[in-house]
């Protein structure tokens, strides 16, 4: 029989609604209806209180979650915990993300992410390959000793990758990669992403136009923008591709989180998690690559200081960008529509009829209070 949920607001994908409700039936949405419209015979009506129902969230960054690093040893079984551990955070679908590392470790996380999309695991909706073709003057947390030019093979192995996942995005520095090298992983269905990277912006420019359509983490871990050298920062404020951010007031100043919202209207911004191991754990550290990351006060670090992946969820990520001065309707669209789109998911993200039922419920200061995967919700 149909269920309907009901809060003071509604976010549908596109638009904010007041007096609306979504109605459920047999894993997907029904329709969103205007409350005062008769619900359909035989439904029952769930008043969740105040706040806003959303689409499930969105999150193409996430390097770990419940403990566990995506990274040796990954198989598709500890891809479905990360999965399910972001799922209860909030991130309904996510892109579990493998930072630079040896060519058979990539191997091996490409084949489990196959067999994980095989079995079919909840929330998984692909890969990230966050380097190893990184520029390694703006290596940030990732290991130096492992940054290196793509190789013949390792653009194989991600075409492949590519053409056998659901999704597969790919963080590269164009001077780690050629023009002709990133047409081939664009060609092969990859969304190429520009990160790690000091290039200047007419590089940029040479690289979205050979196929890359997006940034990783903008402003952090590249070419700042200059007066009279724009840099990738530059580039990607005035040029095509979608940015994914993290708002977590500690990897983006405020100001230039605001910024980022007036120079890249529309669906020009995605936001990010970044997320590390200890997400969905109360550990106090985890070891990256034999490295200690610290954890403390909202803050992942190496000894020396270094940022090291981000401590917060996707819905602590839109409270903090709501409370800085974004338009609450864009923000919700950040987290869902928008990054589903990135990855061409037009299936998710949104809340109309004949979607999957994969929804929140956020309370009046946007803090995570239910999840819904295909209209069953899952214990936070």
């Amino acid at each position: 029989m149909p269920t309907a949920y009901r809060t003071t607001a509604l976010f549908d994908g596109y638009r904010l609604f007041t007096g609306a409700v979504l109605v459920v039936e047999a894993g997907r949405v029904a329709q969103v209806q205007p409350a005062s419209m008769p619900l359909p015979e035989g439904c029952a009506l769930h008043d969740l209180g105040a706040g806003v129902l959303a689409p499930g969230f969105i999150d193409l960054q996430v390097n770990g979650g419940d403990g566990l690093m995506v990274g040796a040893g990954t198989d598709a079984a500890a891809l479905a915990r990360i999965c399910a551990a972001h799922a209860r955070l909030g991130a309904t679908g996510i892109l579990p993300t493998l930072i630079t590392d040896r060519p058979e470790v990539t191997a091996q996380v490409i084949e489990a992410g196959i067999a994980a999309a095989r079995a079919g695991v909840p929330g998984f909706l692909g890969l990230h390959l966050e380097g190893p073709h990184l520029d390694p003057r703006r290596h940030g947390a990732h290991d130096p000793a492992l940054i290196r030019p793509m190789s013949e093979a390792d653009l194989a192995r991600m075409e492949g990758a590519a053409r056998a996942l659901p999704a597969l995005m790919v963080t590269l520095a164009p001077e780690a990669a050629g023009d002709e090298q990133i047409a081939r992983l664009a060609q092969a269905g990859a969304v190429v992403s520009l990160g790690h990277s000091d290039c200047t912006e007419a590089r940029a420019r040479d690289a979205f136009a050979a196929g890359a359509r997006a940034v990783t983490h903008l402003f952090n871990a590249m070419s700042q923008l200059g007066n009279r050298a724009p840099g990738l920062v530059g580039a990607a404020l005035d040029g095509p591709a979608a940015c994914g951010i993290i708002a977590d007031g500690l990897h983006v100043a405020d100001s230039n989180l605001r910024l980022a919202l007036r120079a890249r209207p529309d669906d020009g911004l995605f936001l990010v998690s970044d997320s590390m191991a200890v997400a969905g754990t109360e550990a106090r550290e985890l070891i990256l690559g034999g490295r200690q990351i610290r954890r403390a006060q909202g803050r992942l670090t190496l000894a020396d200081g270094t940022l090291a992946g981000a401590d917060i969820s996707l819905p602590q990520s839109v409270a903090h960008l709501i409370k800085a001065g974004g338009d609450p309707a864009r923000v919700l669209a950040m987290a869902s529509r928008v990054p589903a789109k990135v990855i061409g998911r037009d299936d998710l993200g949104h809340l109309k009829p004949g979607a999957p039922a994969d929804f929140l419920h956020l309370d009046s200061a946007h803090t995570l209070r239910g999840v819904w995967r295909a209209g069953e919700a899952l214990a936070l």
